[in-house]
């Protein structure tokens, strides 16, 4: 039976399966012999001193076997370095334990080991600590006088600055027909995924262990302890096959990570430290920010003059900054342009990089701006897109790799039925229901790093294909396994893919929308060197039919090597394997961007958003009640899986627009709705008929693969479309997110 391709096939989940019916374990589920559980202690203030924890309490307590805290903490690492992971920012890095000062409410204070759970929890309550409280700081809008430049520090070597101003734009702002001044701002965002954060710690004996943790990264999680801890990298083995969602949250290793694995040692004992939900609010939050829009056009709607400032919060320790403001000249070319980018350090724990950070937050200030100059030229806002539109990033004057854009405009407002707009705002009704279209752009990175893959054929022709990246519930395990087997030409049944395990070839944290453009190239290397391997095998078989053949003039199908230009020319893949002495062969593969020419092109993912709410006139209640996503993401390799990253992104939009927001009381320095019934998302209820169309990319620059991610795109454009449609219902023009029902009474 002929093998036929698997790229493009909308295939289920290889482990769907495992997951609906409960077999998944996840980090917090691995059973151990003597397993010991420890709770963490958080601080009660925001700023300060420690000035006693009186344990001794605690320790009488049956089944209490330890208490750590800063005084009795086992020595670790002195080094900022040596702290470090994949995805820290520049500054100090958060020591837990090191000494009795406190950084931020919660901060992570002792950890309470016990025979079980429940006990440590509640050992935990009774611990009696001392503190001496300082004054702080943890409101951005009171603290706006003590922003600074990042790129004046350390954090311009990670993240890119805004580009420098060109033109001249105070005079051309100024002499513009159409000027729009706007102000923005949204709340500070937690990530929230279903499985909280775990690390069940295997002592091994002399300083080995075996370790399941949830990350983003297996290999940072194991390069973290191991250089925390003074282990060697081959005997720290972190393992996270199956990741309950991590948006962001788990690129970087988390405390419970350092407390179970501090414990494990000193004890020499089996421990698993949990987070609590509350304790889920206090590793890392998308950061408040304020944003500031000026853009000039002329008469018929060419923008000729873009200002886009944003203030961010970070902490007293770290310089975490966001790409916010670098967009808008990426998609729109002006000729005139000033980007600023500020941050103000506060007595708050460091943000963390929460799914399409800075796109998320800096697309929607330009494209509500954009949808303003609309409205005040009487512009289609379609047409308006098209009027700016740029084959080439005006920011660096690089052209793009490729862009279909254009067709997601087009194609998407035909899905969407955009013709059937009434411009006028509040002009379209539906029973007592104001109804709004709107529409925005979305825009993200397509980027890769360097990752490995090995491929193994055993002698059964069956292979096994391993790569230390993880699968965070994006469908990476089932793509990679597509790939390999239309790289071998063999059925995907004859596929494993191994992955998640720090002991297999490298790969990067998964996040930013670079993991199949990534580990996807690895895996084709590798598969290509085996069946390279294979050949060659081929050719030494005893009066080999192909002994005279070149690589180049083979194809492989259906379990046989044949020369292209005659099939019965062919050596069964069986007959080589049988040769090879009944060993497997194995090949290890590198896939990585040249960077003598990775840099001469832009290279991005487009989206075009197309929103329909219906807005109560008399109390205000907002509904999105249909959506439209177009996405021009090169080659998509499983349409099922890729629609339903984008989906995601989509729920997540309408629920940055109109849901989330964690609330901090400045007198108290703490987030008051730490937990999921008062840190608002969508119910089923909130969320009506969402589309996807992929429209058709072709990029033969971006990789080999001609692959983008779509992790982030999908989340980009939905909270401006969501403005600009609640705009259009009611003619109110809200620019601070979430937006709430009261703002519109």
């Amino acid at each position: 039976m002929e093998n036929t391709p698997s790229v493009g096939k909308p295939i289920s989940r290889l482990e769907g399966h495992l997951k609906v019916t409960g077999s998944a374990k996840y980090a917090g589920e691995y059973q151990a012999d003597d397993l010991l559980y420890g709770y963490v202690v958080n601080s009660t203030v925001t700023k300060g001193k420690i000035k006693s924890i009186d344990t001794s309490e605690v320790k009488k307590i049956a089944g209490v076997i330890e208490v750590f805290t800063h005084e009795n903490k086992p020595s670790t690492a002195w080094f900022d370095f040596q702290y470090a992971d994949m995805d820290a920012p520049p500054g100090t890095v958060f020591k837990p334990l090191k000494d009795n000062d406190i950084k931020y409410n919660g901060q992570p204070i002792a950890l309470v080991v016990a025979d079980t759970f429940e006990l440590a929890r509640y050992a935990a309550t009774k611990l009696d600590i001392d503190y001496e409280q300082e004054d702080f700081e943890t409101d951005l809008k009171a603290n706006l006088e003590k922003s600074r430049d990042p790129k004046k520090g350390l954090a311009s070597m990670l993240k890119p600055p805004p580009p420098k101003p060109t033109g001249n734009f105070d005079k051309e702002y100024e002499s513009s027909f159409i000027k729009t001044d706007s102000h923005f701002s949204h709340g500070t965002e937690h990530h929230n995924p279903m499985e909280m954060y775990a690390s069940t710690v295997i002592y091994e004996g002399k300083d080995r262990l075996k370790i399941y943790d949830k990350t983003q990264g297996t290999i940072n999680s194991q390069m973290y302890v191991a250089n925390v801890f003074g282990l060697k990298m081959k005997n720290v083995q972190v393992i996270a096959p199956f990741v309950g969602g991590g948006f962001g949250s788990g690129l970087r290793p988390q405390h419970q990570l350092f407390m179970a694995v501090m414990a494990s040692l000193a004890l020499k004992r089996n421990v698993r430290v949990t987070l609590d939900r509350a304790q889920m609010y206090m590793i890392g939050h998308r950061p408040p920010t304020l944003q500031q829009t000026k853009f000039g056009a002329d008469k018929d709607g060419k923008v000729n003059a873009i200002y886009h400032k944003a203030t961010g919060e970070t902490s007293r320790f770290e310089d975490y900054v966001e790409i916010v403001v670098n967009w808008a000249n990426m998609l729109y070319p002006a000729e005139n342009t000033l980007l600023e980018h500020e941050i103000v350090p506060l007595d708050v724990y460091s943000p963390l990089d929460m799914r399409a950070p800075g796109g998320s937050t800096g697309m929607h200030a330009i494209e509500v701006t954009m949808d303003e100059i609309a409205y005040k030229l009487n512009i289609d806002p379609v047409e308006l897109r098209l009027i700016n539109y740029s084959e080439t990033d005006k920011s660096s004057d690089k052209e793009f790799s490729s862009k279909e854009l254009r067709n997601c405009y087009l194609q998407g407002a035909e899905k969407f039925g955009w013709n059937q707009r009434n411009p006028e705002p509040r002009s379209m009704k539906r029973g007592n229901k104001l109804v709004g279209y709107g529409m925005a752009t979305g825009m993200w990175d397509a980027n890769r790093l360097l990752g490995r893959a090995e491929a193994i054929m055993t002698p059964d022709g069956k292979v096994e294909i391993k790569s230390a990246v993880t699968d965070i519930g994006t469908g990476t395990l089932t793509i990679m396994t597509q790939i390999a087997a239309d790289e071998l030409c063999l059925p995907i049944e004859d596929i494993t893919f191994s992955y998640a395990d720090s002991k297999m070839p490298f790969a990067p944290i998964q996040g930013g929308s670079f993991t199949t453009a990534t580990v996807g190239p690895a895996v084709q290397n590798a598969c290509q060197a085996l069946n390279e391997k294979l050949f060659k095998l081929a050719k030494k078989l005893k009066d080999s039919v192909l002994s005279d053949a070149k690589f180049k003039e083979v194809q492989f199908r259906d379990g046989w090597i044949s020369l292209k230009n005659n099939a019965e020319i062919k050596i069964s893949i069986k007959d080589v394997l049988a040769s090879n002495e009944g060993k497997s062969v194995k090949t290890t593969n590198s896939a990585m961007p040249n960077p003598l020419t990775y840099g001469k092109k832009a290279r991005a993912v487009h989206s075009a958003v197309f929103v329909e709410v219906e807005v109560d006139e008399e109390l205000g209640i907002i509904e999105v009640k249909r959506a439209v996503t177009a996405v021009a993401a090169g080659k998509i390799i499983n349409p099922k899986t890729a629609e339903s990253q984008v989906l995601g992104g989509m729920i997540w939009g309408i629920s940055k627009a109109l849901h989330e927001e964690t609330i901090l009381d400045h007198q108290f320095g703490k987030y008051m709705n730490a937990n999921l019934g008062e840190y608002h998302i969508p119910v089923h209820a909130d969320i009506h008929d969402l589309e996807v169309l992929f429209v058709e990319e072709n990029d033969q620059f971006v990789n080999d693969l001609g692959v983008k991610g779509v992790g982030e795109i999908g989340g980009v454009g939905m909270p401006p479309a969501i403005t600009n449609a609640i705009f259009h219902a009611t003619g109110k023009r809200i620019y601070d997110l979430p937006i709430h029902f009261d703002r519109l009474l």
